[in-house]
């Protein structure tokens, strides 16, 4: 039984925003979109994230194949995460995303006409 173009949407939609939704999500995608970075770097450049969350949050983008983990043999351990090849395919959305906030916040501190 084929979907309409709408259930294609919803699902489609749905599909994104499980995936690269909630709070840190998408600031772990923009932050990671300039390179790898290890988790220290991470929960310091998002803020108030706690390292909990960060941990969940980042479990879930490996699982979802976003970012790839790197385990380095050292002591005490370093671990690096890097955006894989379909992580960066998320750039484009995030830029519209961004562009939409500032598209949002600069309509908000806009004076109402009189």
């Amino acid at each position: 039984m084929a979907l309409s173009k709408l259930d294609q949407y919803r699902r489609a939609v749905e599909i994104t925003v499980d995936i690269t939704g909630g709070k840190w999500k998408p600031l772990i995608i923009h932050y990671l979109l300039s390179g790898t970075k290890r988790f220290g770097k991470l929960k310091k450049l998002i803020g108030g994230v706690t390292q909990r969350s960060l941990t969940l949050q980042l479990r879930q983008l490996e699982a979802n194949g976003i970012i790839s983990r790197k385990v380095f043999a050292e002591v005490p351990p370093r671990v690096e995460y890097t955006l894989t090849a379909l992580g960066l395919t998320l750039a484009p959305t995030l830029e519209a995303m961004k562009s939409w906030g500032e598209h949002y916040l600069a309509s908000k501190h806009r004076k109402p006409k009189a």
